[in-house]
């Protein structure tokens, strides 16, 4: 594909190249767009010495498309923040500044792109500018239903979780940046397809681009015949850790002591859920069966999804970077029916569990895991499955592309809007 002609200032609060999650993310697309595209990319201060670290290591090709900018709020607005304390306020804050800060650099561009936070009811102010606008990719996670977080955070987490829903939803219902937003963007690019409903968006400017992606896996041997069940994520209930864990016990009592004595369940992350979790896996009598590893190096992550038998991610989330990342080393998935992970996978990579409560999900999850420990014939269909998944939907490569025909599209318009208004003066 040739390097498009046209200049876009991208709006990247969080990129960094040695960070996974939503900066891994953001610089992954920011990377993909700038191979077929100028940009001037606005970041935090605080990225740059990561920013500048990876392209003094490597030697990237289309290095001269892109001009990183960074700029920070003044030390008083934003003295306050202390790391993800106050990160939505000063986000929000943070874009007003955004404004500002471009036309006092006088920026010349062709195309404004709002592309992180992941947020649905978090407006963007690009569109000020007039210029042909994109917002997104932008996610939605949906509510978690009652008895799933009841179980594990009681009835305070449980009001917590519904006044930050209902928070939610007093914007997308009253704010006025958020309907401008909406109704000045040319496209959105939507993680999931909730969000067009939600957002109640017009289904001219939408496109279902899901923002997780990761490169080809590395090609590591197997290095154990144990059947192994991987997971991975934050332990906070939005991830669903204790689904996982009721889930696998259900699947081990299932089986023989010889098969019992090869599967094994392994949990790679952090978060305050951990000794929670920990006690719940000794009180289901299968703590011997279970092993909690803290966050690790990315090549040492790596031999963990090479010995995978199966990814367990029962999450409720709109989205699920690690989902991917299964696919790419041929790992079949298991996961909710649902807008996240649910919509990543299909019945040739997973399965995904349709359940009314908590109690069927893990039924269904369990009866899923032994399914596979005793069809040999299924995992190795799924795992050649969860490969071409991979590289049909989940390449960094084809979101570049797709974002690069996006913005020719866009731009093609306005010009032809303008030639017809400026024919229609004479």
């Amino acid at each position: 594909m040739k390097l498009n002609n046209r200049t876009a200032i991208v709006s990247c609060y969080a990129v960094n190249p040695y960070k996974g999650s939503e900066d891994g993310t953001g610089w992954n697309i920011l990377m993909s767009i700038a191979k077929y595209n100028k940009v001037i990319a606005i970041t935090r201060e605080n990225n740059q010495s990561a920013i500048d670290k990876y392209f003094s290591d490597n030697d990237v090709d289309f290095a001269d498309n892109i001009q990183f900018e960074y700029f920070d709020l003044p030390y008083y607005l934003r003295f306050w923040k202390k790391k993800s304390r106050g990160a939505l306020l000063y986000f929000y804050l943070w874009q007003i500044g955004l404004v500002f800060f471009i036309k006092s650099r006088k920026f010349k561009f062709d195309i404004a792109h709002h592309l992180n936070f992941h947020s649905d009811w978090m407006p963007s102010f690009l569109w000020v500018f007039g210029k042909p606008f994109v917002w997104g990719p932008i996610g939605h996670h949906p509510k978690i239903p009652r008895d799933f977080i009841v179980h594990t955070s009681g009835r305070k987490g449980w009001l917590m979780d519904r006044l930050k829903w209902y928070s939610k939803c007093a914007f997308w219902k009253f704010s006025p940046s958020l309907y401008m937003t909406k109704s000045k963007a040319s496209k959105i690019l939507c993680i999931n397809t909730s969000v067009q409903k939600v957002l109640s968006l017009p289904k001219e400017k939408v496109v279902v681009l899901p923002a997780v992606g990761t490169q080809f896996a590395p090609h590591l041997p197997r290095i154990t015949d144990e059947f192994q069940v991987l997971s991975i994520g934050r332990f906070v209930p939005l991830k669903g850790f204790d689904l996982t864990i009721e889930s696998f016990a259900r699947s081990y009592f299932q089986q023989d002591e010889v098969t019992q004595s090869k599967m094994q369940l392994i949990l790679i992350g952090k978060g305050p859920m951990k000794t929670r979790l920990s006690v719940l896996a000794q009180d289901l009598n299968i703590d011997h069966a279970v092993s909690f590893i803290d966050w690790i190096d990315r090549k040492d992550l790596d031999q963990y999804f090479a010995n995978a038998s199966v990814f367990l991610f029962p999450s409720h989330e709109g989205a699920g970077m690690v989902v991917p990342e299964a696919l790419s080393f041929g790992i079949p998935t298991i996961c909710l029916d649902n807008i996240g992970p649910g919509e990543s996978i299909d019945t040739t990579c997973g399965i995904a569990v349709n359940a009314a409560s908590r109690g069927e999900s893990i039924m269904k999850l369990g009866d899923a895991i032994s399914m596979l420990v005793k069809d040999a014939s299924l995992q190795s269909d799924l795992s050649s499955g969860a490969t071409e998944r991979f590289e049909n939907r989940f390449t960094w490569k084809s979101k570049g592309v797709l974002i690069t025909n996006i913005y020719q599209t866009i731009v093609n318009a306005e010009t032809l809007e303008q030639e017809a208004i400026e024919v229609k003066g004479l």
